[in-house]
């Protein structure tokens, strides 16, 4: 058992959660500044790890104590044995769709010695089609039937849009809206929370703004949009508030949105999905650990004293 501001939690129970989308394999290199045009730098720092925004969130929720189960693509060759060596490492179920032939592709990082801030070069899931196939289809419906949430990142539509239409029934939902893409006419919905970036634009105005509330197919849901490092604008139904981020020096700004995602996954798993604030706000104090610490596996240790934040800690309610 484990208690800190007022609010408890029972390690005894481990939330189950399914995430379906993006797996690279991230090769981040720590620099001084960005490269020029045909400019040769020597790195100060270089980590090799698992990415992508679905896995980046998978590896929070493990971290903060869930069992966590990644449908993806990953495939075969170098890059696919280390980053399925990395999620095992973190206890994380892989089921694989990848087709047999397939190459998991490299996402190439640099993140400013100074700010924390990153650039990224990826291939996305372009190179790397997924199908559901015989002996992945019952794994896929056994996680979801058994799991306390779903996360969706967009990527891998085909995959996705198969595995929605197998008429299984489906836990609370996130989808986790990083950047536009076609496949968000249909992901997007009220029924499932939707937590999207400060860049995320829709080509409709579904998404709040400063002078309207969601529409469309997101009115009457919940819709959050992040801010980075200012405070976090929530909706649900006929409610809207705020919740305050964490403020730390930032070190390193790579998948401090997948670890929102994570944790913002495990508090819906814990605590329900009706504790919104709660559960922004312990998805920001995930984000903020995640921010404050250099490399992508380094800060998970820090998790567990930075778990539990104050129940309504810097919460706004309109």
């Amino acid at each position: 058992m484990h208690m800190a501001d007022g609010i408890t939690v029972d390690h005894g129970v481990r939330p189950r959660g399914t995430f379906i989308g993006l797996t690279v394999l991230d090769v981040m290199n720590r620099v001084d500044r960005a490269p020029g045009v045909n400019e040769k730098m020597t790195a100060r720092r270089q980590d090799i790890a698992a990415g992508g925004p679905a896995t980046n969130a998978a590896v929070a929720f493990a971290a903060l104590g869930g069992q966590a189960t990644l449908i993806t693509a990953i495939g075969t060759g170098g890059a696919a044995d280390l980053a399925r060596a990395d999620l095992e490492q973190r206890g994380i179920e892989v089921i694989d769709c990848a087709h047999e032939s397939a190459i998991l592709g490299i996402s190439c990082i640099n993140v400013l010695e100074s700010t924390g801030e990153r650039s990224v070069v990826s291939p996305d899931d372009l190179m790397l089609p997924a199908q559901l196939a015989p002996h992945t289809r019952e794994r896929v419906v056994e996680a979801l039937g058994t799991s306390d949430v779903l996360l969706l990142d967009g990527h891998h539509a085909d995959l996705l849009q198969e595995i929605l239409e197998l008429g299984v029934s489906l836990p609370t939902t996130v989808v986790d809206a990083g950047r536009w893409k076609p496949q968000f006419e249909w992901i997007l919905s009220s029924q499932r929370h939707i937590v999207a970036s400060n860049d995320f634009v829709d080509p409709h105005g579904w998404m709040p703004s400063e002078t309207h509330g969601p529409r469309g197919p997101l009115a009457g849901g919940i819709v959050v949009r992040t801010r980075g490092a200012g405070t976090i604008q929530w909706f649900d139904r006929e409610r809207s508030g705020t919740v305050n981020t964490q403020q730390v020096e930032a070190k390193d700004t790579l998948g401090a949105g997948d670890a929102f995602h994570g944790g913002y996954a495990f508090g819906v798993a814990t605590n329900g999905a009706g504790a919104l604030v709660e559960n922004l706000t312990l998805g920001a104090r995930v984000a903020a650990t995640r921010v404050s610490h250099v490399g992508p596996r380094d800060w998970l240790r820090y998790l567990d004293s930075a778990m539990l934040p104050a129940q309504s800690a810097g919460a706004t309610l309109t």
